[in-house]
């Protein structure tokens, strides 16, 4: 059977933390791509030369040539500038769309089959633009954010009760962004709904935090961005693909019509397999949660305005 084949689309930390756990899993062969020559290729080659010790059959190659991305069946783009401690994501927006925007027109005839993953900030427009650029089909482009967001605030609600992060699982919708919209309602620990668990102020506080975890370790690291977690939450997602896990995650995947949202890429909760984004489930919004979701949507629409796409 022939294996399958994931290419990344820019080899700096993000990408090459994704292309690691790739390896490590050896559920694929990976392709790591960048403009910068040499780069993806000592990259790749470290990866290769750490396989053996995964006992891994996966084969790594680093190019600056989109005709070895062709062939793949999963396709993710990390390729941007990465945040500086005071700018948001929408700071990125001009810049990164050149970049991606060139990336999707790279890799649009070689992978006809490919599912597409942006996790390049501001990631909901940049799923959009990747959308309008390769003229996929919609559900075979989606972005990564929810799946981080998720993972942030189940942390941090685990460090308020002293919990195993694992036993949260957490929900959030709307743009990966300042206006994304966390959950509490649907939000557990083993099953027990955190607003049992955790007082109103302390939520919110929580909430905040999540909204500005990207920007907290910006601050932190002063000279770059978060890359373990987004690798880890990309993972899990290509993941879900390949194997056709029919797996429930949130992404940015685009709406025509559920929850009152039409032609935008907004994230909501998924059924992910091998045919990407397999089924859209539509939660019943209370007014409050309905409202911030229209503000996260409306701030995405916003964006995408500004790019004209």
């Amino acid at each position: 059977m022939k294996r399958k084949k994931v290419s990344i689309i820019g080899a700096g930390h993000v990408g090459a933390s994704t292309a690691q756990l790739l390896a490590h899993s050896g559920i694929c062969d990976i392709v790591l791509f960048d403009i910068v020559e040499g780069m993806p290729q000592g990259k790749a080659l470290d990866l290769a030369e750490a396989a053996p010790l995964y006992n891994s059959a996966a084969s790594v190659i680093g190019t600056n040539d989109y005709a070895a991305t062709a062939g793949s069946d999963v396709i993710v783009v990390t390729a941007g500038i990465a945040r500086k401690p005071g700018m948001s994501r929408d700071d990125l927006l001009k810049t990164n769309a050149q970049i991606v925007g060139a990336v999707g027109k790279g890799i649009a005839g070689g992978s006809p089959n490919a599912v597409i993953i942006a996790v390049t900030n501001p990631m909901d427009v940049m799923a959009h633009l990747l959308y309008k650029t390769t003229d996929y089909p919609h559900h075979r482009v989606m972005g990564m954010g929810g799946v981080l967001d998720a993972a942030r605030f189940s942390t941090f609600i685990a460090m308020e009760l002293n919990v195993a992060a694992g036993a949260v699982d957490a929900l959030i919708l709307g743009g990966h962004g300042d206006q994304m919209v966390p959950l509490p309602r649907f939000t557990t620990v083993n099953g027990v709904p955190v607003t049992e668990l955790i007082a109103s102020d302390r939520i919110d506080a929580l909430v905040e935090r999540t909204r500005n975890g990207g920007a907290e370790i910006v601050a932190l690291l002063k000279t770059g961005s978060a890359y373990y977690a987004p690798a880890a939450a990309t993972f899990q997602m290509i993941k879900a693909i390949l194997l056709d896990e029919k797996r429930p995650l949130p992404a940015a995947c685009y709406l025509s019509g559920q929850y009152g949202v039409d032609g935008l890429y907004v994230g909501v909760p998924t059924i992910l397999g091998a045919g990407g984004v397999e089924k859209i489930v539509e939660l019943k919004l209370n007014e409050k949660e309905q409202e911030a979701f229209n503000r996260s949507a409306a701030a995405v629409a916003g964006l995408v305005k500004i790019l004209d796409i």
